[in-house]
C-alpha cells in the first residue's frame, strides 16, 4: 500500500546462453529508496523478493539510446573483448542497467556490468 516511485538504475541480471543472447530467465531488480532501506514494506506478491545486494567491484561500459536486448549483448561482448582473458569476473551472468525513464528521448544512459571475482 506504499507508493515508492521509480528508482534508478533498473538492473536486469542476464544469464547468457552459449551464443551470448539472454536465456529466458532474467531477474529485474529495483533499488529501494533510502527512506525505506531500514524497514522496507513487505511485498504482497510472492514473486517479489527483497534482497540485499552485497558490495561489489565491477567492470563497466556505458552507452546511450533506448537499450534493447541486442544492445546489451553487443556491449557485453565489447566489454568482454576489452577485458581480455586476464580479468577475473563472474561469467555466468552480467548486469544490464538503465537509468532513465521511458519518456526521456535524449541523453539516455545504459551500462553493462561484469562483477569482479
Amino acid at each position: 500500500g506504499v507508493g515508492m516511485g521509480m528508482t534508478a538504475p533498473v538492473s536486469i541480471t542476464a544469464f547468457p546462453a552459449e551464443d551470448g543472447s539472454f536465456q529466458e530467465k532474467v531477474k529485474v531488480s529495483l533499488r529501494i529508496p533510502s527512506q525505506f532501506q531500514d524497514n522496507p514494506p513487505c511485498p504482497t506478491d510472492e514473486n517479489i523478493k527483497i534482497e540485499e545486494r552485497p558490495g561489489m567491484i565491477i567492470y563497466s561500459t556505458q552507452f546511450g539510446g533506448y537499450a534493447k536486448e541486442a544492445d546489451y549483448v553487443k556491449y557485453a561482448a565489447k566489454l568482454k573483448a576489452a577485458l581480455g582473458s586476464d580479468a577475473a569476473y563472474c561469467k555466468g551472468f552480467y548486469l544490464c542497467n538503465g537509468y532513465d525513464p521511458p519518456m526521456k528521448p535524449y541523453g539516455r544512459r545504459n551500462e553493462v556490468w561484469f562483477v569482479k571475482e
